[in-house]
């Protein structure tokens, strides 16, 4: 059972927040350095997105051999986020931070040797360290956020600070689309293949040095945030709170349905999110007849992500008057709707849906992960490690939805899968509701 009481379940799931501070007296600065974190890893998702499309068309792969990408980069988030969490337990909140944006700068800066050996092998191992220390900074920073306040306003403030995590998604776009996309050398397949070995390598060279160019921009960023953080005083108070022992902790958190749903919902969600963008763009150039280049499918991904920004900020907002529970149970029903237009009907119109379809999703990850830790107490940060690693769902269902484009050639078909992830999203919304009405 939940240890949260009846009166905090309504304030969180079945009514609108309550008049409680978001933000604890002090601790302003420390929320607006960690929240900065946010952004950091929304420009790493996003970047890895236009990735897929880009190692396709440079190494001549299938979309399942590209997706390999997605599978390092959130098989990351799986391995490290228990290890994250006990390096909070051990070293701090402002340590781990440290540690998580060091490990992201270096995994970033491996792909400068990665393009030297031109080596996907050598790419995949640096996409890996890179998500690692994505997954440290995500692991670190949800909790703290979590804790910067009252409980009754703890799904709206990590809300608030994912809000930002758009702007990174924006960013990370901004430069896969200008810098990594932009670069691709417009020579087809076919041409390629009748390329002489010199011919093609220099054209692989300088599509790769493009991506080298990305990814040291966003390392020099978070060197620099680093330094910020590293400087400014962050007050002891929730960096010392403990896990209590492990199994005790464990046990308390596995008699918690919600808890257990969040990280299932979670799994899902976060599959189908980053199937939904991965696809994107393949999805464009498919169905919009004015769309035959990366690039092009690129700009619309960009506006897509724009709304989505917009939406985040829109849904924090309405928190105020209205639960998140419904609000969830709201967005993934619209989702459902839009994309089965991007499925069945597709075309110009199936494409708008598609994109419309982000604004749906930019309240879910957050939201799912308040309500799983409501009422969790000092399970927080064991619990809030498993909810991470259910970014799994990144690296398994991202190579399952390429593989069936690979298998039925047809992209429109592939989307029928975020279509199941979303419905399960609805399901937990409602379940949540269920069980708050019940306490």
């Amino acid at each position: 059972m939940s240890t949260e009481s009846p009166a905090i379940s309504e304030n969180i799931t079945d009514s609108p927040v309550a008049k409680a501070p978001i933000i604890q007296k002090g601790l302003l600065l420390p929320f607006i350095l960690i929240t900065a974190c946010f952004a950091l890893w929304g420009a790493a998702n996003n970047m890895t997105d236009l990735l897929v499309p880009a190692f396709q068309k440079v190494l001549s792969m299938s979309q399942l051999q590209s997706s390999f990408i997605q599978s390092a980069f959130y098989g990351a988030y799986f391995v490290m986020a228990l290890p994250a969490a006990f390096l909070i337990q051990k070293y701090s909140y402002k340590n781990g931070v440290l540690i998580g944006l060091t490990v992201y700068a270096a995994g970033a800066i491996l792909c400068y040797p990665a393009s030297q050996a031109m080596s996907f092998e050598f790419f995949l191992l640096a996409f890996y360290v890179f998500a690692s220390g994505c997954a440290i900074l995500e692991t670190v920073a949800a909790p703290y956020i979590m804790s910067m306040g009252p409980e009754e306003t703890g799904t709206q403030r990590i809300n608030l600070a994912q809000a930002f995590n758009p702007i990174g998604v924006l960013m990370g776009v901004f430069l896969g689309k200008e810098v990594i996309l932009k670069g691709l050398n417009t020579a087809s397949e076919t041409e390629r293949a009748a390329m002489t070995t010199d011919q093609l390598l220099m054209i692989q060279s300088q599509e790769l040095s493009n991506v080298v160019t990305a990814y040291i921009i966003v390392a020099v960023v978070a060197f620099i945030l680093a330094a910020f953080i590293f400087i400014t005083r962050f007050p002891a108070g929730k960096s010392s709170d403990k896990f209590g022992e492990l199994k005790q902790s464990f046990n308390r958190l596995k008699k918690n349905a919600k808890w257990k749903f969040a990280i299932v919902a979670q799994f899902f969600y976060v599959g189908c999110q980053i199937g939904v963008w991965t696809y994107a763009i393949k999805y464009i150039m498919d169905n919009h007849a004015g769309v035959s280049t990366e690039a092009q499918a690129g700009e619309y991904v960009f506006y897509g992500l724009c709304v989505y920004t917009a939406f985040r900020f829109i849904c924090t907002a309405l928190m105020s008057v209205i639960c998140p529970t419904k609000l969830l149970s709201i967005m993934a029903s619209l989702a459902i709707l839009l994309i089965s237009v991007a499925i069945f009907v597709g075309g110009e119109t199936g494409t708008y849906a598609l994109l419309a379809c982000f604004s749906c999703m930019s309240l879910m990850f957050p939201t799912i992960y308040g309500l799983g830790l409501t009422g969790v107490g000092e399970d927080r940060k064991l619990g809030g490690s498993f909810i991470i690693m259910a970014i799994l769902g990144g690296a398994i269902l991202v190579p399952l939805q390429g593989w069936i484009i690979d298998t039925t050639g047809n992209v429109n078909t592939s989307y029928i899968l975020p279509l199941v992830c979303f419905s399960i999203v609805l399901i937990f919304s409602f379940f949540v509701r269920k069980q708050d009405s019940a306490a």
